[in-house]
């Protein structure tokens, strides 16, 4: 276990209270896929979901292309699926997590099927599963090729809209977390679009708020996704693992979009190549694995291969062709939106910040090391991706904690929280944020030194001096800070100053508290 200093905090701050009655039992922050699936687990027990969009219109879970990984194949297994889990992770899963995502995996699949989802199926009506890189079976369950995340976000929204025990409140995000006097979880701070100020209080919270990938000037995932919810736990003393791991997807569209379209890893499962502008595979000069490496490896060379002026592009002419449209709609949507028909053209691709491996330290149940918070969902860290999360694992983690938490929470006898306050800093100016995506872009991204890391946490530090400790600032000093701590070459984080891989070693970071007695002193 290593840590490192914290990020230095102040200005800008503003003190919020609330009262002590709980308006709440169960308080779920994020309706992507962890937030509604809990919620419809939690039943019969009443909760509130808060939701800064409409339903299914903000939540990254809607844009998942690949779909939902189990060992429902005869032929597959837990154990095969836990040790692909394991691989791919790069020595830091933690094995216990990963056997129980496997295991629990193909029925959380068998729920998701019973409210609705259609996923495809073969002639004789089995499941139609795909093979995606670093999974030794096909073992990813899909909807219409790439409509996996749409067809389960729809679904969970319709089962919402039926049930009984479920409130919603649209249109607020989530700025702080109210803590009583023993530091105990009781409930968040919101804010609306028009910047006005509630509080609702509860007797359990449960953040599942995604990731950071809007941190990045290049990304797959919602601009919104800026990693609030690392920054409010670690700022409310929660304990933060290994958020210098980030999962750069080698293959979005690179066609000037923000945020930008996905080409799914699906595709490379149908046997679709990668090559440069002059026509030539290069994956080969990279990986014995080629296409389907894993995430990191396909990332980074085709980083390189762009750097060094050659371009990077997906050849899907032969292996997909004329069965594109029905395939894989939202590709050949977003192809065909910027001009590029990629039935009979290749598809100009870049790495983008896709999926955070590191967040909030979650224990089997969800649980965070603050009294009165679980965590579920991208915005955690349990141990099941290590440094370089397996293809179609992340609805699978999304799920089987959803459903862990809500075994927990369903019937217990909930404590009702004290008196409690919240700071709340000021949103970060848009420039000021664009500044930040475009460093944490060229500093912290697919290839990463010191002197580059260096320079992020002074562009960092000099924000925060003008703006205040605003949420994507803490988070991203964070992330930063722990990317140059980690001096070694590891998943998704590769130093150019330290290509090779040390012995492994999970990075936590808990908040230092100063006495009040040394503060007025």
């Amino acid at each position: 276990m290593t840590g490192y200093p914290d990020p230095v905090t102040g200005g800008n701050i503003q003190t919020i209270t609330a009262p002590a009655a709980a308006a709440s039992d169960v308080l779920i922050v994020g309706a992507g896929l962890a937030g509604l699936f809990l919620a419809l687990e939690l039943a019969p027990r009443r909760c509130l979901v808060i939701s800064p969009a409409p339903l299914g219109q903000a939540a990254s879970s809607a844009w998942a292309q690949g779909g939902l990984a189990a060992a429902l194949d005869p032929l597959d297994s837990a154990e095969q699926h836990a040790r692909d889990t394991i691989n791919a992770g790069a020595g830091l899963v933690d094995p216990i997590i990963a056997r129980l995502i496997a295991e629990e995996g193909p029925a959380r699949v068998r729920d998701l099927i019973a409210l609705g989802v259609p996923f495809d199926r073969t002639p004789d009506g089995a499941l139609a599963l795909s093979l995606e890189a670093a999974h030794s079976r096909p073992r990813v369950a899909r909807v219409a090729g790439d409509l996996a995340g749409k067809a389960i976000m729809d679904a969970l929204v319709a089962a919402v809209a039926a049930s009984t025990h479920i409130t919603v409140i649209e249109g607020v995000r989530a700025v702080g977390l109210l803590q009583d006097e023993t530091n105990r979880v009781a409930g968040v701070v919101l804010r609306d679009a028009a910047g006005n100020i509630t509080t609702q209080t509860a007797c359990q919270t449960v953040l599942c708020t995604g990731g950071t990938g809007g941190l990045f000037q290049v990304t797959t995932n919602p601009r919104e996704a800026r990693g609030d919810a690392i920054a409010m736990a670690y700022e409310a003393g929660a304990l933060i693992a290994d958020v210098e791991f980030v999962q750069f997807h080698p293959t979005a569209i690179d066609i000037g979009r923000d945020p930008a379209p996905l080409a799914t890893e699906a595709l490379r499962g149908e046997g679709a190549t990668l090559r440069n502008r002059d026509g030539k595979r290069f994956m080969a000069n990279y990986h014995t694995l080629e296409e389907l490496a894993p995430r990191d490896e396909v990332a980074r060379a085709i980083h390189s291969e762009r750097a060094a002026g050659r371009g990077a592009f997906l050849d899907c002419r032969t292996a997909v062709g004329t069965h594109f449209p029905e395939h894989f709609p939202t590709v050949f949507g977003a192809c065909k939106s910027a001009g590029i028909d990629p039935r009979f053209d290749m598809i100009p691709i870049a790495p983008a910040a896709h999926y955070h491996m590191g967040g909030i330290v979650a224990d089997f149940w969800g649980r965070s090391t603050l009294n009165g918070l679980s965590v579920c969902g991208e915005c955690t860290s349990t141990g099941a991706h290590g440094a370089n999360r397996l293809a179609s694992n992340s609805l699978l983690e999304a799920v089987v904690f959803s459903h862990r938490i809500a075994a927990h929470l369903r019937e217990a006898d909930l404590d009702e929280p004290g008196a409690s306050t919240a700071t709340i800093p000021a949103s970060l100016p848009h420039d000021a944020l664009q500044t930040l995506r475009g460093e944490m872009s060229a500093k912290c991204g697919v290839v990463r030194d010191a002197s580059g890391l260096g320079d992020l946490i002074g562009t960092v530090e000099t924000l925060r001096d003008q703006h205040g400790p605003a949420r994507p600032l803490v988070t991203a000093g964070l992330m930063a800070r722990a990317a140059l701590a980690r001096e070694e070459s590891r998943g998704g984080h590769y130093r150019s100053d330290f290509p090779d891989t040390g012995e492994p070693e999970r990075q936590f970071l808990l908040r230092e508290f100063k006495d009040t007695a040394e503060e007025i002193a």
